[in-house]
């Protein structure tokens, strides 16, 4: 992270990405709760597509959770961001456009400190969404891995099986009450079949 010390009236934005299973939304709470302990004042939001945990809760699987606002597009982040808040958190920022680059950057340029955590690539392992230019333009970048559920090495891939089997590279990026589970894989274990044409 950097020195705030060195320009104080300067914000800046932390990314912590990493495959499904890695801890990034523990390490986003961990952070928060660092900031509140400091007495600085926090915001957690969450995209309105991630309800996995309940409607604005955002819940490591640990089981730490922390109560957030759900917005549905970027431009509403900046509507509910209060004018004494210190921290910005965003959890599960890949589902959103690129405008969320835009308002991470406004928001850094207010002095405000932006954290975000995400999936740096998808099931597919392709970057995901807006991740590698947050990832680019980012003062600070924290890359976690899981462990792999077939090997037991260093997973950085997040495997999509729907019935137990890999997932197409065809299949949508992004599906909604699907017959699906993850693990958590290495690159050699990571398997994204396509179909046969």
């Amino acid at each position: 992270m950097p020195d705030r010390h060195l320009r104080p009236n300067s914000g800046w934005i932390e990314v912590i990405c990493g495959s499904m299973f890695s801890g990034k939304t523990e390490e986003l709470l961990r952070r928060l709760r660092r900031a509140v302990i400091a007495r600085q004042n926090v915001q957690l939001f969450k995209p309105a597509i991630d309800n996995r945990y309940g409607i604005s809760i955002v819940a490591s699987h640990d089981g730490t959770q922390w109560e957030g606002t759900v917005i549905h597009n970027p431009i509403e982040l900046l509507e509910h961001v209060q004018p004494d808040t210190h921290v910005v958190a965003i959890d599960e920022v890949q589902f959103f456009d690129k405008e969320i680059i835009n308002v991470c950057d406004t928001l850094a340029l207010q002095g405000k400190r932006i954290i975000v955590a995400g999936l740096d690539l998808d099931f597919r392992g392709e970057p995901f969404g807006p991740m590698p230019e947050l990832m680019a333009k980012a003062e600070s970048v924290r890359k976690l891995h899981a462990i792999c559920m077939v090997c037991g090495g260093e997973a950085s891939r997040t495997q999509r099986l729907i019935n137990g089997r890999p997932a197409y590279y065809e299949d949508p990026v992004i599906l909604i009450g699907a017959e699906e589970a993850y693990e958590a894989r290495c690159r050699g274990c990571h398997e994204v079949p396509r179909r046969q044409r």
